[in-house]
């Protein structure tokens, strides 16, 4: 039995997915929403939360009036990780803090994405990157393209 709302929606989704040979299907957001009886802003609730790239699955989402939402599921390791990977880097940017840094570093080393050493080369790069006195000196522009090369290089050989 469905818990809720948003259990229903994946569900739905799911089947659609399975339903469609290439794995990938294109919906508009608010027929969906009208097809499942809820709100727009739930659609985009479960996409965000479990329609994401370490579960499987990339979504891409144009709003407005030609606006759709694309879900194709990622059948291959390697596309996953490389996906997984290219979220992260989009990600990184004069803004992100050390904590999430940590956070992005516990998680590719949880999901056995890298290796302990690794993790802890990386974690020590960034903690120089971030709390060293040298920090001081480095703009924060300058530090994310720092940590972006890590991770392109961590992407490269995991």
């Amino acid at each position: 039995m469905l818990n809720n709302k948003a259990d229903t929606i994946e569900q739905y989704i799911r089947k659609l997915l399975a339903q469609n040979a290439n794995g990938q299907i294109e919906l508009k957001r608010t027929a969906l929403a009208d097809e499942v009886s809820c709100a727009p802003s739930q659609i985009s609730y479960v996409l965000s939360t479990r329609f994401t790239p370490d579960r499987g699955f990339v979504v891409e989402s144009r709003r407005g009036l030609g606006g759709y939402i694309r879900i194709a599921l990622i059948t291959e390791e390697i596309d996953r990780k490389q996906l997984l990977y290219q979220d992260m880097l989009n990600s990184i940017d004069e803004d992100t803090s050390f904590a999430e840094m940590e956070d992005m570093i516990d998680f590719l080393l949880d999901n056995k994405i890298i290796t302990r050493r690794e993790a802890a080369l990386v974690a020590q790069m960034t903690a120089n990157l971030y709390q060293s006195e040298a920090a001081k000196q480095i703009a924060p522009s300058e530090r994310a393209r720092l940590i972006r090369s890590l991770f392109v290089t961590l992407a490269k050989i995991t």
